[in-house]
């Protein structure tokens, strides 16, 4: 058994994170000792690690606690963890998509800059308007 600071480090989650799991019940609260502090196991340091991994790919708590609910059923398909993953993925891939988008905004107005007065640039001018990115390659193209 080892204190919350032990397990941070351990599992390379935060105080105030594992703090946070343990108040919306995505942890199960760990025991303590006659002075209140908190005791945790070898079995923690496995769960805080999977919610880190998870949450570096994106899930979201609602995803992680359905995963974490499915894992204990270690007898039951594998599809429902699939379907979350897979639509973890399809998220991935709409916010790839987005930032390319972005990426692709971003150069055309840095592109079109003359680099001469503010009253005349085109980066100032286009975050000015409130079309969409569409609507300005439209325009432009016009």
């Amino acid at each position: 058994m080892f204190t919350i600071g032990v397990l941070s480090r351990r599992a390379s989650v935060k105080i105030e994170t594992i703090r946070y799991y343990e108040r919306i019940g995505l942890v199960p609260k760990p025991g303590r000792t006659e002075s209140g502090r908190r005791l945790y196991g070898s079995a923690d340091v496995k769960q805080l690690s999977f919610i880190r991994h998870a949450r570096e790919l994106g899930f979201d708590i609602a995803s992680i606690r359905a995963m974490l609910g499915l894992r204990e059923i270690p007898d039951a398909s594998c599809e429902d963890v699939s379907r979350i993953a897979q639509d973890q993925l399809v998220a991935v891939n709409d916010r790839i998509s987005r930032l390319l988008g972005l990426r692709q905004e971003l150069s055309r107005m840095i592109g079109s800059c003359a680099n001469g007065k503010i009253a005349d640039c085109r980066i100032i001018e286009v975050l000015a308007d409130h079309n969409s990115p569409t609507d300005l390659a439209e325009q432009k193209s016009t």
